[in-house]
């Protein structure tokens, strides 16, 4: 079984490299975004009192590239994969074989965490390396963040697949919801520059705790409770969700 799983995985793998679009937008979107505005713009590499003193291309902005890479994969890439496969009748022909729709299933969350990973570290060490971004300051807590925010993404995302009738339908939904879930989580606008009532709406959505607990940790400071709360929170309603109402045909 573990060897059937693996050659399964490795397939997945394959077929995620030859789509360009997703790669581009999970992989080289981040970090190209970061590097340039980072490099090209004075104002992204000057101390910020507005921001506790930090550059703009420190803690903020590269907290919203790591997350970009993750709600990516999990409202676009996985959802529309996963409901593609449904589509196409895959996970149905699956259940006449010994490799089991559920690892099928197992195999493309899988991917989507080490695509999140490699994006991730790429974003962290080119940009120290490029342009002096600081490596996280707590990194065991940086990674605790990270996992449990990409888990709690990808959860919405498996809820998603899990409800919606088509993927046109899915892809539609997915981009609905990511942009104003960025912008909750600061992408357009810093949190600490929002006002009072919105941040205190941005810390109760799945991004907006992400994106702050992304930027305490790699600013060296402990994630906030509420944050941490607040991920477990969706992971767990949107992960039970998933499971209750996950179709396989």
């Amino acid at each position: 079984m573990t060897k059937a799983f693996g050659k399964l995985a490795a397939v997945e793998a394959r077929l995620f490299l030859r789509e360009p679009m997703a790669v581009f937008f999970a992989l080289v979107l981040p970090v190209g975004l970061l590097l340039a505005l980072g490099t090209t713009i004075p104002a992204f590499r000057e101390a910020d009192p507005s921001l506790g003193g930090q550059r703009l291309v420190d803690a903020p902005f590269t907290a919203m590239m790591v997350l970009l890479s993750v709600v990516t994969l999990g409202l676009s890439v996985l959802p529309a994969g996963l409901v593609l496969y449904r589509e196409r009748g895959v996970l149905r022909r699956l259940s006449t074989t010994p490799v089991r729709p559920s690892a099928l299933l197992s195999a493309q969350l899988l991917i989507n965490v080490v695509v999140a990973v490699i994006a991730t570290t790429l974003t962290l060490m080119l940009g120290h390396l490029v342009i002096g971004v600081p490596l996280p300051g707590s990194p065991w807590a940086f990674a605790g963040v990270f996992v449990l925010g990409t888990l709690t993404i990808l959860a919405i995302g498996l809820l998603l697949s899990a409800v919606a009738p088509s993927s046109r339908v899915v892809q539609g939904v997915g981009a609905a919801l990511m942009f104003p879930l960025l912008f909750l989580a600061g992408m357009w606008l810093p949190r600490p520059l929002m006002p009072e009532v919105l941040r205190r709406i941005s810390d109760f959505t799945p991004t907006g705790a992400f994106g702050q607990g992304l930027m305490d940790t790699l600013g060296g400071h402990a994630p906030q409770p509420l944050h941490l709360a607040v991920l477990a929170g969706w992971a767990l309603a949107a992960g039970l969700a998933a499971a209750r109402l996950f179709r396989w045909e």
